[in-house]
């Protein structure tokens, strides 16, 4: 039979595409059961132009916000304090107001993306966070500068979730994780070619009456609104009318969202599923071990150079000091997301990855010499990035319809971005320059994360576990729906 007829052959029932041999369930949701046949040759070549159009751009979208968020911690390195007058917990406060706007703007912004489209909900996004960091350049109190950081995480808090959402709905479970392995590596990204890009705006010194960190934000908007813009224009409305599809693409894609229904659910946003996702726990053990690990990954990504310059180095040495640590993070990253993508295996990794966040922190806490505090910061790095990015992965991958993910995965960012209300409030310059207290509370964290994280998956393996006991004993349905269906295995 060809393909064409095979498409046109009235489905008889419900038809199992694969056998799973682990307790982990199959790659994704779309592919427990099926009654519309896809070309898997022509899936995989619909899917490969995501790749070629889709990731990049979500790439540079991500590293343009992390680049215009995270850059104050560079700036203040070479005279933002001095100039705004800022002392004492001045500085933590302004990294503490923009995860306020974050955490309560993130879910918003994915019901946008699902309910408006990409290109216009992220469009949208990026213009506003552009204008807002052109606006930093110009602020001349604390009170100007809390305002502009309360308008950047509203602005900017749709960009990591909002990605993460289409890459979970797009791609399947054993894929994923490369795809929002994006957001982190844009953050290492941003930390590295930041560092060197304010250590080249800082060579400049004042000009036209501006100090040099006021440059900074200046060169950054223009960066943002040319090279973004450019992205605005490639992003898609939605995978079934992608424009980078062909019209045979985009009928396996529209073909494949048919398939896909009964997990996905319809394209309108069902508020029921609201009620659902704030009733299952495994988002709120999830998502409380990922705000416990993420107060090291924030607190890392914003005062690295706060850090490094407390540590005895000077100023000029503190932004190129940096890139070699973002660089082996990147290296990390990409192994431990690769390796979890191949086995299928999401908890193992997330654990294993605490360990060197730990040890990374207490060798900084243990140790006065600033080489050694320095060394700590390498081994910091081969687990803080992977782990924000695997249980992302983790969580997106394990919600279902599509209306329930678009309202749980942010509101699990949410919970997670509560850290940064911690973490910026973790190295006052009092406490210089070793921020003694800073890190340890950074590595005990770490350590609960590493037990929320056990807790998390023995919730979904005995899930997993009772679904398998009510099929063998013939079971056709549990009356629940979504993930919690006998339809739905959970990825471990």
């Amino acid at each position: 039979m060809s393909t064409t007829e095979m498409k046109d052959t009235k489905p008889i029932g419900a038809v199992k595409v694969a056998d799973h041999p682990d307790d982990s369930g199959p790659d994704s949701p779309s592919e427990l059961v099926t009654d519309i046949y896809i070309d898997p040759e022509k899936e995989k070549a619909a899917l490969r132009k995501f790749d070629k159009w889709l990731v990049p751009v979500a790439f540079c979208f991500l590293v343009l916000s992390s680049l215009d968020r995270n850059n104050l911690g560079n700036a203040r390195v070479f005279g933002l304090d001095e100039d705004l007058g800022l002392h004492g917990g001045m500085f933590g406060n302004l990294t503490t107001v923009v995860s306020v706007t974050l955490i309560v703007f993130e879910v918003p912004w994915v019901i946008a993306v699902k309910r408006f489209g990409a290109d216009r909900a992220l469009g949208t996004a990026l213009l506003l966070w552009s204008v807002v960091t052109l606006g930093t350049a110009f602020v001349r109190t604390y009170a100007q500068a809390v305002a502009v950081r309360l308008l950047l995480g509203a602005c900017e808090a749709g960009i990591s979730p909002g990605f993460a959402y289409l890459f979970a709905t797009i791609y399947p479970r054993r894929a994923a994780g490369k795809r929002v392995m994006m957001t982190n590596l844009a953050n290492c990204t941003s930390g590295a070619f930041g560092g060197l890009f304010a250590y080249a705006v800082q060579t400049m010194g004042t000009r036209r009456g501006l100090a040099a960190w006021r440059w900074l934000f200046i060169v950054e908007f223009c960066v943002t609104i040319v090279v973004g813009g450019v992205g605005w224009c490639i992003l898609p409305h939605s995978p079934e009318s992608a424009w980078f599809l062909s019209a045979e693409e985009k009928e396996t894609m529209r073909l494949r969202r048919l398939r896909d229904e009964a997990f996905r659910g319809q394209d309108e946003f069902d508020s029921k599923w609201i009620k659902t996702a704030l009733k299952d726990p495994f988002i709120y053990v999830c998502g409380l071990a990922f705000f416990t690990s993420s107060v090291a990954i924030t607190g890392f990504g914003v005062f690295l150079p706060t850090i490094i310059a407390g540590l005895g180095y000077a100023s000029l040495q503190v932004n190129y000091m940096t890139i070699p640590v973002y660089c082996l993070g990147a290296i990390s990253l990409v192994t431990n997301c690769y390796f979890s993508d191949k086995f299928n295996r999401r908890a193992p990794f997330l654990i294993g990855c605490c360990i060197p966040v730990i040890a990374g922190y207490l060798t900084a806490v243990g140790s006065s010499n600033s080489h050694a505090g320095y060394a700590g910061m390498f081994i910091l790095v081969l687990g803080v990035y992977p782990i924000s990015t695997l249980v992302v992965a983790w969580v997106g991958t394990n919600m279902s319809p599509d209306s329930k993910r678009a309202f749980a995965l942010p509101y699990f960012y949410s919970i997670g971005n509560l850290s940064m209300l911690v973490s910026s409030q973790l190295y006052p310059s009092q406490q210089g320059p070793r921020y003694v207290v800073g890190n340890a509370v950074s590595a005990g964290l770490e350590v609960v994360a590493a037990c929320l994280y056990v807790a998390s998956y023995l919730i979904l393996r005995r899930r997993n576990i009772q679904k398998k006991k009510l099929i063998a004993e013939g079971a056709t349905t549990n009356g629940k729906e979504g993930d919690r269906s006998l339809d739905f295995m959970y990825g471990l």
